[in-house]
């Protein structure tokens, strides 16, 4: 019976998943109709057409792969004369309808943030409310009632900040903001109790507890939010790290490696029940769609990010660069960018092999 019921959050799993990227393109979609843009097709899911039918001057399709869709704008990649091209619409317009693909995924992360949080009896604060027995954090000056602010120079603002930023720290030498009275304490540098990891690295080990807060609807609208930009700053702190060489190709995952994730976690959740397995998947899907939405945003070439950085030039400058030139760069980013997902790919199998 687990077997089925795995089986079956492994479908869900991927349906959300595909369901991250197609509310990618209805952004791109929504955003293009408000703005007058021609779309020629939008389609849910990808591969062959199941069926489909014409509204307006609009197709809509459903496809074979339920994994995600697409928004085909009149004139997005190619010269047009329509009037109701993409190419031919004010710079603004166009810089909504490219931004907008990543915006909704941060948007839906927030809702399904909402969800997750919604079942939550209460809400982890930043205060501490009291110490283990041998607290290396007491011994380091702090007291009960402090608000932790800062770690090693990232600001905390929720319990996911904190856990985030304890999860990366060095437990030999750790520096702590707390906020005192409406005053700001600097703890200093010191060393925390560790834990060895099944890889052999060390990771602090978690001496003090902090407050509850009792959730109602307000607070559970403000700690989505506040929850959903901590996931963003997670991305974004992630990506420093990847480029600074502080976190390797092991460190990232792909569609495989997501999906083996995802098996883990609905695993791990039916030891409880099936509905926390569903939550431990929801949890994983909203860093998906925050990490797509700001991946997607970044300047790189076939990304958004990169349409953005030349949608920039032309509102700066007044002059559009040759559509050629744009697509010769957006072609190279893609031949590397799928050139990436093959090596993350093959790692991702070499990871699951070698256990």
């Amino acid at each position: 019976m687990q077997i089925v019921f795995v089986a079956l959050l492994i479908v869900i799993g991927v349906l959300l998943f595909g369901f991250v990227i197609f509310f990618h393109e209805l952004g791109h979609f929504l955003l293009a109709k408000a703005s007058g843009v021609r779309v020629n097709e939008f389609a849910l899911g990808m591969g062959p057409k199941l069926f489909g039918f014409q509204k307006g001057e609009t197709q809509y399709s459903l496809r074979l792969l339920p994994i995600g869709g697409y928004c085909a704008m009149e004139g997005e990649d190619e010269e047009s004369d329509d009037a109701h091209a993409f190419g031919n619409k004010p710079v603004w317009k166009r810089f909504l309808v490219v931004a907008a693909g990543g915006i909704f995924n941060i948007v839906l992360g927030f809702f399904l943030m909402m969800i997750v949080l919604g079942q939550e009896d209460v809400f982890a604060t930043t205060q501490i409310a009291e110490f283990t027995e041998d607290s290396a954090l007491e011994a380091a000056g702090a007291q009960v009632g402090d608000e932790i602010v800062e770690i090693d120079g990232y600001a905390i603002y929720t319990d996911r900040d904190l856990t985030f930023a304890l999860a990366l720290a060095d437990p030999t030498q750790i520096s702590m903001v707390v906020r005192r009275d409406g005053e700001r304490v600097d703890l200093g540098t010191f060393a925390l109790h560790s834990e060895t990891l099944e890889d052999g690295s060390e990771m602090v080990s978690l001496d003090f507890y902090v407050e509850p807060e009792a959730p109602t609807f307000l607070g559970l609208v403000r700690r989505s939010a506040t929850d959903t930009f901590s996931m963003v700053r997670m991305a974004i702190e992630t990506l420093k790290g990847m480029v600074t060489g502080r976190f390797g190709l092991n460190d990232v995952a792909g569609p495989i490696g997501t999906a083996q994730a995802i098996t883990q976690a609905a695993s791990a959740g039916l030891s409880q029940s099936f509905g926390q397995a569903v939550l431990n998947i929801l949890v994983i899907i909203v860093l998906i769609t925050v990490n797509l939405g700001v991946v997607n945003l970044l300047p790189l070439p076939a990304l958004d990010g990169g349409r953005l950085l030349f949608l920039i030039w032309e509102g700066v400058t007044r002059h559009p660069v040759p559509a050629k030139y744009e697509g010769y760069v957006h072609a190279a980013g893609f031949v590397l960018l799928i050139g990436l997902m093959v090596v993350i790919a093959f790692n991702d199998v070499f990871r699951i092999v070698q256990g």
